[in-house]
């Protein structure tokens, strides 16, 4: 289905569907005793619902090797769109053997459930190594993504996929807005200009003023925090869900706004992340994408604004999305407000500058953050859930 009265296309030119018809899965779930079974993660569980419903198109499935190598080395698919990180099954050597290219293969939810089918047309191994350094720029397994390639089995299953079971978000089922729904309600609003943000951390004053001063010059803020598999240490989805809400209920223009949860797993992959993000939200219909200081990073692995600068690899036409690059911003104690270097006459003591890892240490050391890093409510809805998860 194309979407052509939308403001922007789904990246590679339509949206894609691959969501079983109940006709399709009345005839998958006939073979389910009789089909080779792979268990999926849960990282590979949130590619697959997010292959069904259009948020990785072009992709209808997990990648071939053509499409790999080129993504892995050039940050791009076999037909040259662009695409910047691997969306791959990959299982052990055991698991793979006995499939036969052109099998149904029925694929499990770590539970056991039966929730999608592959149409597997290519079994192939690749180079972990290869992947890692030119993916994540590093080889170190401490690296959360690092990590995971190098646990995960060493045989790719490629192919096209049908997603046949997807019940409602366990916590946020009022924000389960897939691309096609966010599309439809972005023309309902009139929107033809649309700034999408991403987050896997509970949103602070730096995140509200440079969220703010994208709204300034476009019609409406799509709010998509991730709420995929993240880093342990990370804070819980549901108490960043609920510092968004109570932020939009005190501070924001509802009627410019939209908060939805992004199914996704985090890869913590920084610059080629930011690219991922960026398509990402094109495909829920977002013009415009918000690339803020360490875009999806983690640790030192990646400059300051390396996230950033990967945008100028690209011709605009190729991304199709229009990044809004902001610089770390921070609470100026002269200006009493929150700047930039590019608006603030401040000197660097004069700056207050705030993270969302500064934020996850005070919270576990006690502290209250201050109005500076946190709205009160916002600081002390953190400062509840962090006391609850002590106590548990």
């Amino acid at each position: 289905m194309s979407y052509h009265l939308d403001a922007i296309a789904a990246h590679g030119g339509e949206l894609v569907n691959r969501v079983a018809t109940p006709e399709q899965k009345e005839l998958f779930l006939s073979k389910a005793d009789v089909l080779p079974q792979v268990t999926l993660d849960d990282r590979a569980v949130s590619d697959l619902e997010m292959i069904a419903i259009g948020g990785f198109s072009p992709l209808t499935g997990f990648m071939n090797q053509e499409d790999y190598d080129r993504v892995v080395a050039e940050m791009r698919l076999a037909n040259g769109v662009v695409w910047s990180i691997p969306i791959t099954l990959s299982v052990s050597e055991e698991i793979a053997a006995p499939l036969k290219v052109g099998d149904l293969v029925r694929l499990n939810n770590p539970k056991g459930e039966y929730i999608g089918v592959l149409q597997l047309t290519e079994k192939y191994s690749y180079d972990k190594n290869k992947e890692a350094i030119n993916v994540y720029r590093t080889d170190d397994a401490k690296h959360p993504g690092v990590q995971v390639v190098y646990n995960q089995g060493s045989i790719n299953l490629a192919g096209d996929i049908w997603l046949l079971q997807r019940d409602s978000h366990p916590h946020f089922p009022n924000y389960q807005i897939d691309p096609a729904a966010s599309r439809q309600m972005f023309r309902e609003k009139g929107w033809k200009t649309i700034v999408g943000f991403q987050t896997r951390n509970p949103i602070h004053r730096a995140h509200e003023y440079i969220q703010k001063c994208a709204l300034e010059t476009v019609d409406g803020l799509f709010l998509h925090p991730l709420v995929g598999a993240t880093k342990e240490d990370d804070i819980a989805a549901d108490v960043r869900m609920r510092c968004y809400e109570i932020l939009l209920e005190h501070y924001y223009p509802l009627d410019r706004v939209i908060l939805a949860i992004n199914p996704a797993a985090m890869r913590y992959a920084g610059p080629r992340e930011a690219i991922f993000h960026a398509l990402v939200r094109k495909n829920y219909g977002c013009t415009h994408f918000i690339v803020g200081r360490d875009h999806a990073g983690v640790g030192d692995y990646y400059g300051t604004y390396d996230a950033q600068y990967i945008f100028d690899e690209f011709a605009p036409d190729e991304l199709g999305i229009v990044p809004m690059k902001f610089e770390h911003a921070f609470y100026c104690t002269r200006t009493k407000q929150m700047a930039t270097t590019k608006t603030s006459p401040s000197k660097p003591e004069e700056r207050v500058h705030l993270s969302g890892t500064k934020v996850r240490e005070m919270l576990r050391r006690g502290e209250l953050p201050p109005p500076e890093f946190s709205r009160p409510e916002v600081a002390a809805e953190l400062t509840r859930a962090m006391g609850e998860s002590v106590l548990a």
